[in-house]
């Protein structure tokens, strides 16, 4: 019970920011103050990453282009379909909002930290998931609101493009991970040392930033508009989101023609939707009192992810009959 306590603490946080939100929602001049220093902290995530990110994990990666371009047409091509797809289910099982916010979620980047775990675990090639990951979270601040803005707009959903949101996304997103590239040289050694420090950042920000969102929604009067039915609903149609895609890059993957260390890179990179980026795109393109119903489906989808995830890496890695991949030496993909 301890053990599985401490794999799952995460997920339980998560809940935990939900569940206070819904009893002590932040409110007034303190909401204030917790949006900017949730600000900061989302900023501060996205300097780390880019500190982390090796310059030359980011050239080895970069040979297995047509890896990138199976990940890349998976999360902004593929996922994007489906989520139209979705909206073509009956109105009654779904509001607004959750229509809005599962067709969000179908825009946005791959994960980072989870994406590079999971290939790691199972054996896959790493440097090409580090590259792969990373360029799709770097690509998803200028595509994934030019999509919204587009497909809300052609769908007639709530928010969408803006010159105003595109300037938060990339001054609170791209510039921080743009300068942390600057200073990687120096300090970027020291902050993969740190693990616990960098994943303190990391998860720290975005338990604050669903604390806020939820606290805006149930002021906004959330709770009054959900069922057990709805929520029901989204659970499964995230499950049948993710077992699409996973089928997907797995059997499609080999299908092309990848090695199994690729193949395994495919999979995890090209089928997860990253919560950091998605909670602070969502507060800079929706309305505050939107943004806890339009998130509802990919806080969901990332718990979902993260257990079907963990359970696939755990297979892979008991059925590797090969020597694991590492960063320094990663397989092609012919």
């Amino acid at each position: 019970m301890k053990s599985l306590f401490l794999r799952e603490w995460y997920s339980l946080a998560i809940m935990g920011m939900v569940v206070l939100a819904a009893v002590l929602p932040i409110d007034g001049e303190a909401a204030h103050w917790f949006l900017w220093a949730t600000n900061v902290a989302v900023a501060l995530l996205f300097f780390v990453h880019g500190a982390r990110l090796s310059r030359d994990v980011v050239i080895a990666g970069l040979t297995h282009w047509r890896l990138h371009l199976f990940v890349l047409a998976t999360t902004f091509v593929l996922f994007p379909l489906l989520g139209l797809l979705m909206l073509a289910l009956p109105e009654h099982l779904l509001g607004a909002g959750i229509a809005t916010g599962l067709l969000f979620l179908c825009l946005l980047p791959s994960t980072v930290q989870s994406s590079i775990a999971f290939t790691s675990i199972a054996g896959g090639n790493v440097s090409a998931a580090v590259c792969a990951a990373s360029t799709s979270n770097i690509l998803g601040m200028f595509i994934t609101p030019l999509m919204a803005g587009a497909l809300f707009h052609a769908t007639g959903q709530t928010g969408g493009f803006s010159l105003d949101a595109v300037e938060g996304i990339l001054l609170q997103l791209l510039a921080p991970f743009l300068l942390g590239q600057l200073v990687q040289p120096f300090i970027g050694g020291w902050l993969t040392r740190r693990k616990t420090l960098t994943q303190v950042i990391d998860r720290g920000s975005i338990l604050m930033i669903v604390y806020g969102a939820f606290s805006d929604a149930v002021i906004a009067g959330l709770w009054t508009k959900l069922s057990i039915g709805m929520l029901a609903t989204i659970t499964l149609v995230d499950m049948a989101l993710l077992g699409v895609v996973l089928c997907f890059t797995y059997y499609g993957s080999a299908w092309l023609g990848f090695n199994r260390a690729d193949q395994i890179t495919i999979t995890f990179c090209g089928s997860k939707k990253s919560l950091a980026t998605g909670m602070p795109m969502a507060r800079a393109i929706f309305a505050p009192p939107d943004v806890g119903s339009i998130v509802l489906p990919l806080m969901i989808f990332h718990q979902v992810q993260l257990m079907v995830c963990a359970y696939l890496a755990r297979r892979f890695a008991a059925s590797h009959d090969e020597r694991p991949t590492s960063i320094s030496s990663a397989p092609g993909s012919r």
